[in-house]
């Protein structure tokens, strides 16, 4: 088993109304605009993870669980890892439900979104001070 934690704080702008993807990113501040961010001032993005994670996610077809936890509440949801994932992006990291790849794509065909989180977590991810980690794990028994 493969895990990387990234820690990200919460901002007051968070929606995560987004039903396709889920995005943490490097950046400090957030539009309104940006319905799928679940978190800013994240320590890592695509470019800067594990190099031992980062082959296993461009393996085709290898499973991705994602556990976010944000104080006591945890949510957990599954992608697939892809060749075609160059993981090259220098802020963001986003997980989707679509095949679509790109340099900030962690994760494809992925169970969830933004939308999909428990409101209440987001809730508390509204609040600057609180944060968040973002789990990414290959090879994952349940």
């Amino acid at each position: 088993m493969i895990e990387e934690i990234i820690e990200f704080n919460g901002h007051p702008h968070i929606k995560a109304t987004h039903k396709n993807t889920l995005e943490i990113t490097r950046e400090n501040i957030l539009t309104e605009n940006g319905d799928c961010i679940i978190g800013v001032n994240a320590k890592t993005a695509c470019r800067t993870l594990n190099k031992k994670i980062k082959e296993e996610i461009q393996k085709d077809n290898n499973q991705i669980t994602i556990e976010l936890v944000v104080e006591d509440m945890k949510f957990k949801t599954k992608a697939m890892g892809s060749s075609k994932l160059s993981l090259k992006h220098n802020k963001d990291i986003v997980l989707r439900k679509s095949a679509f790849a790109c340099t900030r794509t962690v994760g494809i065909n992925a169970e969830n979104a933004a939308i999909d989180i428990p409101r209440e977590m987001i809730s508390r991810l509204r609040n600057s001070n609180v944060k968040g980690l973002f789990k990414i794990t290959i090879g994952e028994n349940e």
